[in-house]
């Protein structure tokens, strides 16, 4: 099956070649393109996570000053497997009080890495707990009230890959054929320095950055490519596509793998959102280029170079067994209203604002009140989305099955089941367009 999003895509036909070159991410001539940086994978047992300032190429020499994880950036890949024990020691080396958090990793209270966490510069922060949930690929970052958004435009964030017997069973793309991709944006200064100058609407860059290189290019050989794609971006949304138009199959988002996997020519990704996708290059004679675009924007993002003696690698259909969710027994309203607030209510750290019983199925339904996007994210369970009205008034492929963060636009009411069975304790609701939360429009919640 193809899908096309019903909002209109950008016309690129009629534009200038210099407004393409520029889209493009290059100037008046050919796009000079650089190698795709890959992060240092690691396990997360006894890892140091040092929060400290560093440099970066983000490509052809171009160093750009960063706050990175381990002087990586973006930060390293951790990975594990389900029932893995995770022990994370966070030092904290920025000039500013920080905390990191496992965005779509069920864990408890004390390991979620809240704002309520937050070290001092010079002080660490000790996580210790059991991986417990199905494979997927999640996302760490800084989550300090009112920091949020300098720390990870910065360059604070790394991907966090869970695998399972379910996923190992599949016989999925993997090695050198599964490649983790950290999408973004970014602004850079006079002295090509990353530089972070929010408005209220939030951060819009000027440049894509892919696993934090600029125009980046990638060998790939005629075979079957799994591609773990995380939208880091602090506000921007990508409208993800080939630049032939060709279907990639999506197989997985925010919580896993799919009930069936689909075949799409568009997948739009809201920041903090994932998909898990497939592409089959088995076909395309050698020499042959193929961009991955943002059809929001006009920018190619990644050139796949095509090159190898042979053809390899089959292009798995998947299945993955998901139990829906039924007979909410409650259901709470949530207006996520102008740029700080839901339910007309700033944050305020030391304050509950409502108690969920544990263990039992609630339907929230969320609203906007202006200001949208809002990609809307839950700590401490993932959710099933079960409908939109207005505005785009459907749902999409990848909102399928569990998610932990989903896209709320104007004029759009969504409503999700929820259940949180894991752990008790205190979590949070927020719009993930980072200066949003930055600004108040963030919930505390307790589960009891």
């Amino acid at each position: 099956m193809l899908w096309s999003c019903k909002k209109s895509m950008i016309d690129t036909e009629g534009a200038s070649h210099l407004d393409m070159m520029t889209a493009r991410g290059g100037g008046s001539g050919a796009v000079i393109r650089y190698p795709l940086k890959f992060p240092t994978v690691v396990s997360p047992s006894g890892l140091i996570l040092d929060s400290k300032l560093a440099t970066s190429d983000l490509g052809g020499g171009l160093i750009s000053n960063v706050w990175a994880y381990n002087g990586q950036f973006p930060g390293p890949t951790i990975k594990a497997n389900r029932g893995d024990q995770v022990s994370i020691q966070l030092q904290n080396h920025l000039p500013e009080q920080t905390i990191t958090h496992w965005h779509g990793m069920v864990v408890d209270h004390d390991n979620d890495g809240q704002p309520m966490h937050a070290i001092a510069p010079g002080a660490v922060f000790n996580y210790n707990f059991t991986i417990n949930q199905r494979a997927a690929l999640n996302f760490y970052h800084p989550h300090p009230h009112m920091l949020t958004g300098k720390q990870v435009y910065l360059g604070q964030a790394g991907a966090f890959i869970i695998n399972d017997s379910e996923e190992a069973a599949l016989n999925l793309p993997s090695g050198s054929y599964e490649i983790p991709l950290v999408l973004r944006d970014a602004t850079l200064d006079k002295s090509n320095n990353l530089s972070y100058k929010p408005a209220s609407g939030g951060m819009f860059g000027k440049i894509p950055l892919v696993n934090g290189t600029r125009s980046p290019f990638l060998n790939v050989e005629r075979a079957v490519y799994r591609f773990r794609i995380l939208n880091g971006s602090n506000s921007r949304i990508f409208g993800l596509a080939l630049s032939n138009n060709a279907a990639v199959r999506l197989i997985g988002n925010d919580g896993g793998l799919l009930a069936a996997s689909v075949d799409l020519n568009r997948i739009e990704m809201s920041n903090g959102e994932r998909t898990d996708v497939l592409i089959d290059f088995r076909s395309y004679p050698n020499n042959t280029s193929i961009i991955l675009k943002d059809l929001r924007s006009g920018w190619d993002l990644l050139e796949f170079r095509i090159n190898s003696l042979s053809v390899s690698g089959i292009f798995p259909v998947t299945h993955s067994s998901i139990t829906p969710l039924t007979n909410p027994v409650t259901t709470r309203t949530f207006s996520f209203d102008a740029m700080s607030k839901i339910n007309g209510l700033e944050y305020d750290m030391d304050r509950i604002d409502w108690r969920v019983p544990f263990g039992q199925t609630e339907k929230w339904i969320f609203k906007t009140n202006g200001n949208a996007p809002h990609p809307v994210h839950v700590h401490g369970a993932s959710f099933q989305v079960i409908s939109r009205t207005g505005g785009r008034n459907q749902l999409f492929p990848w909102e399928s099955g569990w998610k932990d963060t989903v896209l709320l636009e104007d004029s759009e009411t969504v409503e999700v089941l929820i259940r949180f069975d894991n752990f008790r304790g205190i979590y949070l609701l927020h719009c993930h367009k980072l200066e949003h939360e930055d600004m108040g429009m963030m919930a505390n919640f307790e589960v009891v």
